[in-house]
């Protein structure tokens, strides 16, 4: 088993860099930051996770320069996008980000992904809701073309573009592992197609449900269809933080699991970091 945190952030709590280091100096494998761009002021949908929306998602960093930081910080921590909204992002400088970061980290970057569930945030980016996954679909895979293709093009119904160079290419090749978030219908779907990891979320005390069947269930259908099941990986995405929990996420099948963090004040968000990593320990 694997161990990551996940923090937003931001203004008010430690910076990047220093988050980065007191997670590697207590063991941690991987460290994960969110995406919001902004939150529209007149957002109706409602927050998944419970009646307020927390003050950090209005605050938090761009991933992409904080996964920088962190990375420039650490020697070994992975950095991480968990999730990057792939649909609020033009696939070509998507791309160029991506490659970037993890030649910056050499080949230290996790490429977490998501459709996203504020539909006034993703729409103020021009993107149509209902069809936000057929978008990210196209997006990731001209992405793949243009890490893993000297020359690429890509002919879509979302997007298109003729032949082009795109460099850096990614350490990690084709390309940086991709996680898929979520738990829809039809998650299953795109992992199998054009990710390498599936990212269930966990929220409140226990696991989400049903946890072991799915994993099986996404076993049984990568097999199906010729993809080794070994080769895709489970991460449980805010797990509960006990020994339970843990041992039950690793009998489900998960191999990595990440603990989310509140973006406290510095010494607050030590003593928790150390609580974590006594858990583990």
């Amino acid at each position: 088993m694997r161990y990551g945190i996940t923090i937003f952030p931001t203004e008010y709590t430690a910076p990047p860099d220093e988050i980065a280091r007191n997670v590697e100096e207590r063991g941690f494998e991987s460290l994960w930051f969110p995406e919001h761009t902004h939150i529209p002021a007149a957002r109706k949908t409602p927050w998944p996770g419970g009646p307020e929306l927390p003050r950090e998602y209005y605050h938090t960093f761009d991933p992409f320069v904080a996964c920088t930081a962190a990375a420039m910080a650490t020697r070994d921590l992975k950095v991480a996008t968990g999730i990057c909204l792939v649909i609020q992002h033009h696939p070509i400088t998507l791309a160029k980000l991506v490659a970037s970061v993890d030649r910056i980290s050499n080949g230290r970057f996790i490429f977490g992904i998501g459709g996203g569930w504020n539909k006034e945030e993703v729409e103020h980016h021009g993107t149509a809701f209902k069809t936000r996954f057929r978008l990210l679909r196209e997006r990731v895979l001209a992405m793949k073309a243009l890490w893993s293709q000297e020359k690429a093009q890509f002919h879509g119904n979302f997007v298109d573009f003729d032949e082009s160079v795109m460099n850096p290419k990614p350490v990690q090749q084709p390309n940086p592992p991709i996680m898929m978030g979520g738990d829809g219908p039809t998650t299953f779907d795109r992992v199998i197609e054009f990710c390498d990891g599936w990212l269930p979320i966990a929220r409140g005390v226990s696991l989400p449900p049903g946890l072991a069947d799915k994993i099986s269930e996404l076993r049984r259908r990568a097999e199906g269809v010729g993809r080794d099941p070994d080769k895709l990986s489970i991460t449980l995405f805010g797990c509960p933080p006990n020994r339970d929990a843990i041992d039950e996420a690793e009998r489900a099948g998960v191999g990595r699991v990440i603990f989310g963090v509140a973006p406290t004040e510095p010494v607050e968000l030590w003593k928790t970091l150390d609580e974590r990593a006594r858990l583990v320990r």
